[in-house]
């Protein structure tokens, strides 16, 4: 049996660290990330994508862009810099 065909289980605590996903899961991580923080009352969230040649911030960028859910977002001004996005999600009622 293939351990990687197996569910993970990820904490939903507001931080969504990339590096370990392969980048192909991240259209469909992302958005139910943020859902599940939004069900646990989580509104700002930190993805951390690394920063490298900015392909996956582009990526991350790219889904936000499209989720109403998504009040907002910008680059972390902490120790992540253009490593990480603190993404400001909309409460369940301003949809």
């Amino acid at each position: 049996m293939n351990t990687f065909d197996e569910p993970v289980e990820y904490p939903i605590d507001g931080v969504l660290d990339l590096h370990t996903f392969h980048p192909s899961e991240v259209k469909e991580l992302v958005p139910e990330y943020l859902r599940a923080c939004r069900e646990k009352g989580i509104y700002e969230v930190r993805i951390i994508h690394g920063k490298g040649k900015g392909v996956l911030r582009r990526i991350v960028h790219a889904i936000l862009d499209k989720l109403p859910e998504v009040e907002g977002y910008r680059k972390d001004t902490g120790c992540g810099g253009w490593g990480a996005t603190i993404v400001q999600l909309k409460p369940f009622q301003e949809e």
